[in-house]
């Protein structure tokens, strides 16, 4: 298992999902809100769960900065604004096979 691998739950809300992510269970853990709406989801990971997204979304994040740094509340789509390769590179990892 990955170190401080995020755990995800999402509840669907008018036009998507609310997540909560947790990484960490340490004196450190961080805690995060993500908005998903059915668009993002359709086009970064046709198919997939919130959750999954959100979870594959965290993973790349983390492996560009600290948890801490990561915002603690934002709409998913906000991580392309700083990180140019995220929808290509998250596509990528959501595609099946």
């Amino acid at each position: 298992m990955r170190e401080h691998a995020p755990v995800v739950t999402c509840d669907a809300q008018e036009g998507g999902w609310r997540c909560s992510v947790s990484i960490g269970d340490d004196a450190a853990a961080t805690e995060h809100e993500v908005l998903v709406d059915h668009g993002t989801l359709n086009d970064l990971a046709p198919g997939a769960s919130p959750e999954a997204l959100v979870e594959a979304s965290f993973v790349f994040l983390l492996e560009r900065e600290p948890r801490e740094s990561v915002m603690r509340s934002f709409d998913l789509p906000i991580i392309g604004r700083f990180f140019a390769d995220y929808p290509d590179e998250i596509r990528r990892r959501m595609t099946p096979g």
